[in-house]
């Protein structure tokens, strides 16, 4: 950049820099923002003032570098506040043009030619530019990952292992079992089985509502794999209406221990290990 350029830059860059935090303030907070984060709030703005007033002066990598730092940090923020990607959006949009009328001031005051001006005004806007793409794609990325941790947990919370005895576990399955929820069905028991060092798991279906040719299947294979562990699997909780279903899917339930409710389970397990004891 010739001296010329930068003389004719310093002016506008500075006047920006001077009113960085009036500015801040001097925009309305959105009412979504609650008291504890409008000040928050008001570093993002400052910081953001602060990256258009350099993008006048700096190369483009250094632009991108300190822009891409600022949504980054602003779109992490706002996924763990909870708060839409519109604001930042907002923010952005409204110091475009606050920006925008300082350096048509500053160009006016220095009597600039419109090649000047427009060589002040193109990398600026360029910057705002950027700062929308970079912050969107950042917020989308931090929701993303959000919603996939928030998922990962719901589906481990609907597939548990209660540990009933030192040998026994129990997993209650409440509603239905598609392919995602019988794969981590099988992971689970499997791994807190040998984990919990499980002679027995028991699946109790009293929360589930419809059984089909699939779900039997998955369940079958949940109990042949545990078996394979060592671990003896059985059902509980199988009402008349699933075991009409069941004979007239023509499913085989053969070998497969089963019982009316998760008590005469837990009861028949008890008096098994009576009996050994004994």
């Amino acid at each position: 950049m010739t001296a010329a350029k930068q003389a004719t830059l310093m002016p506008v860059t500075t006047a920006i820099l001077e009113q960085k935090e009036g500015l801040a303030r001097a925009v309305a907070i959105p009412d979504e923002i609650g008291k504890g984060v409008s000040e928050q709030l008001i570093t993002w703005r400052m910081e953001l003032i602060e990256a258009y007033a350099t993008s006048l002066s700096q190369d483009f990598e250094e632009v991108a570098q300190n822009l891409e730092k600022w949504s980054d940090r602003v779109s992490g923020e706002l996924v763990e506040l909870r708060l839409p990607l519109n604001i930042a959006l907002v923010e952005i949009s409204e110091y475009r043009e606050v920006i925008g009328a300082i350096i048509k001031d500053e160009a006016k005051t220095q009597n600039l030619s419109f090649d000047d001006f427009y060589d002040i005004l193109t990398p600026f806007n360029h910057a705002v530019d950027q700062a929308v793409q970079m912050v969107s794609q950042s917020y989308m990325d931090d929701f993303e990952n959000t919603i996939q941790t928030a998922n990962f947990a719901v589906d481990e919370l609907s597939v548990p292992i209660v540990r009933v005895t030192e040998t026994v576990g129990v997993i209650p399955i409440v509603g239905e079992i598609d392919t995602n929820r019988a794969q981590l069905l099988m992971e689970n028991a499997l791994k807190q089985g040998e984990e919990y060092e499980l002679e027995t798991i028991i699946l109790d279906l009293s929360g589930v509502s419809i059984i089909d040719t699939m779900v039997a299947h998955q369940l079958f294979k949940v109990i042949n794999s545990l078996k394979l562990t060592g671990v003896n699997g059985i059902m509980s909780g199988i009402r008349p209406d699933i075991v009409q279903t069941m004979v007239s899917l023509g499913i085989n339930m053969k070998g497969i221990h089963t019982f009316s409710s998760l008590h005469r389970a837990i009861e028949s397990l008890q008096l098994l290990d009576k009996k050994a004891n004994s």
